[in-house]
């Protein structure tokens, strides 16, 4: 009986690998992920990330994993990605605004003028040209986007896509996200099973956990993403690091 050849990342058919992937679990996903690509990285800020590092550890522990510093964490996040590097032993590459941008934003427009324009040119600056300048390094990269997370912009994510966001017409760059059929019940079932490091603002309600000016804790049933951006649409929750999502017609 012929072996089947195992093949290259430029030839997948990423439809038919996600229908492949769709019922498989997050390990098995990963596995495939780490197996298939050398340059990919994990992207990490929160409990889903830093499931996904557990994970991949597991199968691999020289894994890649880098994180996007706006200049307005939380102290507690902060502190958070320095115990999850002590914790696996791994390096995590941080990722910066670019100075003159975030001056000039600053000098022109003050320190908070996401509350009254919206926050969409102030994470441009501060996390997605940082993400882009990343990914332009990387062939693929993982995330922990879930579908349950916000049901306007993520209900339809797939387990792997082309991210046509970030590709250019060099080079096409591959997004996993081995957490989308999770729930957040699952997430945390796996962090106190394994007893991983979380963000203490957990503890005081918060859920979703971005930059400190824009993000608060919720209250009991109110959905997790309404903690982000909470003075804007509910569509418009998204920073721009996930601006491919398929929406709801």
């Amino acid at each position: 009986m012929a072996q089947l050849t195992e093949q290259t990342p430029t030839e997948l058919n990423i439809p038919s690998l996600d229908t492949e992937l769709s019922t498989q679990s997050p390990q098995k996903i990963l596995e495939r992920a780490l197996s298939l690509y050398d340059n990919i990285a994990i992207s990490f800020s929160g409990a889903e990330d830093v499931v996904l590092i557990d994970m991949a550890y597991r199968i691999k522990k020289d894994i890649k994993v880098f994180s996007l510093d706006t200049g307005r964490l939380h102290s507690e996040t902060y502190q958070f990605i320095d115990r999850v590097r002590k914790h696996y032993g791994i390096t995590i590459e941080m990722m910066y605004p670019d100075t003159a941008q975030v001056e000039a934003l600053v000098t022109k427009k003050g320190l908070f003028s996401f509350y009254e324009d919206g926050h969409k040119e102030c994470c441009g600056i501060r996390k997605v040209a940082p993400l882009r300048r990343k990914l332009g390094t990387l062939d693929a990269w993982i995330t922990g986007q879930r579908r349950d997370q916000n049901p306007s912009t993520r209900a339809t994510v797939p387990v792997i896509q082309v991210d046509t966001a970030f590709s250019n017409d060099e080079r096409q760059l591959i997004k996993f996200n081995p957490l989308a059929n999770w729930s957040s019940a699952e997430v945390w079932m796996y962090i106190r099973a394994f007893e991983l490091p979380y963000n203490p603002l957990h503890e005081r309600g918060f859920i979703s956990i971005g930059c400190e000016p824009c993000t608060r804790a919720v209250l009991p049933n109110q959905h997790e993403r309404e903690g982000r951006w909470w003075w804007e649409d509910p569509n418009s929750k998204e920073c721009g690091l996930h601006a491919i999502n398929p929406t709801q017609g």
